[in-house]
């Protein structure tokens, strides 16, 4: 209704299940309603827990994804990592987005060797690893200052190859969980 009358442009959603937006887009469908049309969500090299279900169902309802917090709150710059980072930022007393550090820390070390081979920062390797996930839409960045803000946006022209596309997906790949190790597994076909 709101889009018909013009008051509203597009229909999206943040931070929902991936069962809440199939809901939404069916009840849209059944009633003649504007398509949901994009998700606002959290993703980030140490933060792929979209990929189990939003993603495929992005996909496949052809949703657009719009990332919040693509730096981890900070933590993908480095300055909360155990490699010498100062922090004073808000990562120091809110773990928000929760960040798995046993995984993270040996993802900073790759961010790190990406960003010196590229002679950029480990901050633009991860948002140019974000702009390289054919899911993503945009991203959505904050910055504290213009210098900032310009090196976030001085990531798109940081050109990722096959190999540290590769060498930052094993580092930051999901564990399978069920079904997908079920689903992945091949199968027996008898006659």
């Amino acid at each position: 209704m709101l889009v018909r009358a013009g008051d509203v442009r597009y229909v999206g959603v943040s931070n929902w299940a991936a069962w809440q937006i199939m809901k939404a887009i069916g009840i849209a469908q059944a009633r003649n309603l504007a398509p949901v049309i994009s998700l606002q969500g959290y993703y980030s090299l140490v933060g792929r827990d979209l990929e189990r279900e939003l993603v495929p169902m992005l996909n496949a309802e052809r949703v657009g994804l719009m990332v919040w917090s693509p730096l981890a709150g900070g933590y993908l710059t480095g300055k909360y990592s155990g490699h010498g980072g100062d922090g004073g930022g808000r990562l120091d007393g809110l773990d928000f987005p929760p960040i798995d550090r046993t995984r993270g820390e040996p993802l900073i070390d790759i961010l790190g060797r990406v960003a010196r081979k590229h002679g950029c920062s480990p901050a633009q390797v991860a948002l140019a690893w974000l702009l390289k996930q054919p899911v993503v839409t945009s991203v959505i960045i904050g910055a504290r200052g213009v210098e900032q803000l310009s090196e976030n946006i001085d990531a798109t022209r940081v050109q990722l190859d096959d190999a540290d596309l590769a060498d930052l997906d094993a580092v930051s790949r999901l564990p399978v969980e069920y079904p997908g190790w079920l689903l992945d597994r091949p199968t027996d076909r008898h006659p």
